[in-house]
């Protein structure tokens, strides 16, 4: 990470060197962020090449009745993001670099009152701590059909990813709840990314990419920082995604496939010295979303949809397969133009075997209602109500209310 941090070091300075005259390509950063534009600053780094993002969402979350108990839970993270051109930096052409920094605020947990195997929030952790996220470098070929990319990577930035789930707060909507169960330390998915690389390839109405990352990201032993460590046994994980991607139907329809070189314990069975059976870890997974009505007059509102569903080993996991299905209605109400009304539900299955040993319910279900209010262009509101009914397929828990709000700051 010295590289990293040399690199940050420079940003800072630049941030502070004398401001250039800029122009209007990289938008009015006076009224659509709340720090503004740093006596010109922002701008000027902006056409220098770099494009600074500061973020803030705050979730105040109460699990009103059911679940494991009555509470609530205050849930912050930061983010600093930093866009890289480097043709214009560096006269390197087609290539970029991005660097994202997370900050999680506090460790409370709101999933410690609902019990759900699914989650709540998506910006929960459950441990306070500051670390980068993704570092990366990017090249693209002259008419960008192809892009490598290699770093600090989470695959949830290109896979397996559906724009109109963005809208909601329970994490199934980021990655599912079937895949993000898997490897020893998760995928390289939020709040931690991996070291890997990325190809893709995108035609007229398609697109392949492609990802090999390590297969154990950060370290399991120690949640707290960066950490980037290739250790024996990790293996690695692999990820490729085929997708159509037809422009008039203004959505996309894709299937997945991935597998860790690492194998991982049976959920009940022995071998004949009574050590857990170990069983490939892979899974398969399919998505569309498609716009399903475009207002007359502006045809980036409306509604669109969106259904995806995945599959992993049933020998070595709770879930073996889970299914999500949602809609969002951009502008549904006249002159809110940029306000967001959805309704999503999400159905995690449990499989045989863990039935079997922990006597559970076959399911939960998580039903998520919500709707975002852009105040202004640096703020919204998104009052959030969600019901999970069987939380972690446990009998012993009942149907679990939450009510809350996120609050989203551009900075």
């Amino acid at each position: 990470m010295l590289k990293t941090a040399r690199t940050t070091t420079a940003l800072l300075a630049t941030l502070l060197a004398s401001p250039a005259q800029a122009g209007d390509a990289c938008g009015d950063f006076k009224s659509a962020t709340l720090s503004g534009d740093w006596s010109g600053r922002r701008a000027s780094l902006c056409e220098r090449g770099i494009a600074v993002d500061l973020t803030h969402k705050s979730d105040l979350l109460a699990n009103v009745a059911g679940g494991i108990a009555r509470g609530s839970a205050w849930l912050m993270n930061s983010e600093a993001a930093f866009n890289l051109d480097l043709g214009k930096l560096a006269g390197w052409g087609n290539s970029s670099a991005f660097i994202q920094y997370h900050i999680q605020h506090g460790a409370q947990s709101i999933n410690n009152y609902t019990g759900s195997f699914s989650g709540v929030s998506n910006i929960e952790t459950g441990t306070r701590t500051s670390h980068f996220y993704q570092v990366w470098l990017q090249k693209n070929s002259d008419d960008d059909a192809l892009s490598l990319l290699g770093g600090l990577y989470a695959v949830d930035s290109e896979f397996y990813v559906t724009d109109t789930s963005g809208l909601f707060l329970q994490p199934p909507y980021g990655m599912s709840t079937e895949m993000s169960q898997t490897g020893r330390n998760g995928p390289p998915i939020f709040p931690m990314g991996a070291l890997g690389m990325r190809a893709k390839y995108s035609g007229n109405s398609f697109y392949l990419q492609a990802a090999l990352t390590d297969g154990v990201p950060g370290d399991p032993d120690n949640a707290h920082g960066t950490h980037i460590r290739l250790g024996d046994g990790d293996g690695t994980f692999a990820i490729a995604e085929f997708a159509y991607t037809p422009a008039a139907s203004a959505g996309k329809t894709a299937i997945g496939l991935w597998r860790y070189t690492a194998r991982v314990d049976d959920l009940s069975e022995t071998d004949t010295q009574g050590e857990p059976l170990r069983r490939a870890d892979r899974g398969v997974y399919f998505l569309a979303e498609r716009t399903l009505l475009a207002e007359a007059g502006d045809p980036e509102q409306g509604l669109s949809g969106f259904v995806r569903f995945g599959m992993v080993n049933r020998d070595v996991y709770q879930s073996d397969c889970s299914g999500s299905i949602g809609f969002n209605y951009l502008g549904l109400f006249d002159g809110r133009g940029e306000d967001a009304a959805g309704i999503a539900v999400t159905v995690s299955h449990a499989s045989a075997k863990y039935r079997m040993s922990n006597a559970s319910e076959a399911s939960e279900t998580a039903i998520e209602l919500t709707y975002r209010a852009q105040l202004l262009p640096w703020l919204a509101i998104q009052p959030d109500l969600q019901l999970i009914h069987n939380p972690n397929m446990d009998p012993a828990l009942r149907d679990a209310w939450v009510a809350g709000t996120r609050l989203e700051i551009a900075l």
